[in-house]
């Protein structure tokens, strides 16, 4: 049973618009970049040394969270010793070469 009709109540349903392709890889290239400047660290260590799950980590560096909030990623770039405009092009599309400039 849906009960939509609470008086003096208005109910409104939040669509996520779906994520693009190009969103999608930006997600993905954006864990391989923060993968590889955390090193031999540990998921756990970095995690902990930001304040976050260790899951949200797992799942922002393996594609699974294409979206994080920007204070996310910029609180692990800081940890990481990852400057932001390292990270902006690291995430950045590789270039299409067959198309002219």
């Amino acid at each position: 049973m849906v009960r939509d009709n609470y008086p003096g109540i208005t109910i409104t349903r939040m669509v996520r618009v779906p994520l693009t392709s190009e969103e999608r890889d930006r997600g993905r290239r954006l864990g391989e970049v923060l993968r590889e400047a955390r090193g031999d660290r540990s998921m756990t260590a970095v995690a902990a040394a930001v304040g976050m799950p260790v899951e949200t980590l797992r799942k922002i560096e393996s594609g699974r969270v294409p979206t994080p909030a920007f204070f996310t990623v910029a609180a692990l770039a800081g940890e990481l010793g990852l400057p932001l405009d390292a990270l902006v092009e690291g995430c950045a599309p590789p270039l299409d070469r067959s198309r002219p400039a």
